[in-house]
């Protein structure tokens, strides 16, 4: 009997490939015969899942976020108490950082996308996509510990969630730049977590 596919793995194989190219050499160098090489499967496979090199870089672009929004769940889910409101956006925002390989890999091919929707309307519209969800989720979370009485009064918790975002992409451009340790960048971002939620508004232990 031929060997079954299963076509959801392989699409995901592809995309890890151009993840990876990605992250190595830019989208730049990036096209159907070179993912296919990467991918150790023929151009023809490549093409057989992907109708252009376009929806091919588009789907791996998701794939990407993907990747981090499970990590998160299951990170959460082995919580040995429900989440707290801070503990839940710590998580989001430290998956992000490049505290390791992988996610260096995936913060610089994010960078390659960057660079890429410069230039690309296709690309710049699915990048635009992911970023005000993330932070309205913020805002909706910090919304509720301002509720709860977690936060400062008279925090405004859209303001406090785009802060929250400009500090996870500040210190991972830095870390792969070599200017910060990942310890430093989690530590920043402790920092102003403790500030946040601490009611009177200063630094907590």
């Amino acid at each position: 009997m031929p060997k079954l596919v299963d076509h959801d793995e392989r699409r995901r194989e592809i995309s890890a490939a151009v993840l990876r190219l990605a992250a190595g050499e830019g989208l730049e160098s990036v096209s159907l015969r070179h993912v296919a090489a990467e991918a150790g499967i023929s151009m023809g496979s490549v093409q057989h899942y992907f109708d252009s090199k376009d929806e091919m870089l588009l789907f791996a672009l998701q794939h990407l976020a993907q990747q981090r929004e499970q990590r998160i769940t299951e990170r959460l889910s082995v919580a040995p108490d429900p989440p707290t409101v801070r503990s839940l956006l710590r998580t989001c925002l430290v998956e992000v950082l490049p505290t390791d390989e992988q996610r260096r890999a995936e913060w610089l091919a994010g960078i390659a996308y960057f660079i890429r929707a410069l230039s690309e309307a296709q690309v710049a519209a699915a990048m635009a996509e992911g970023v005000p969800k993330l932070i309205a989720f913020f805002a909706d979370q910090l919304d509720i510990a301002r509720r709860a009485g977690d936060l400062a009064p008279g925090v405004d918790v859209r303001q406090e969630a785009i802060l929250l975002w400009s500090i996870v992409d500040s210190q991972a451009t830095a870390v792969v730049l070599g200017q910060r340790t990942p310890d430093e960048a989690v530590a920043t971002v402790d920092y102003y977590l403790d500030r946040l939620f601490s009611p009177s508004g200063s630094a907590t232990s």
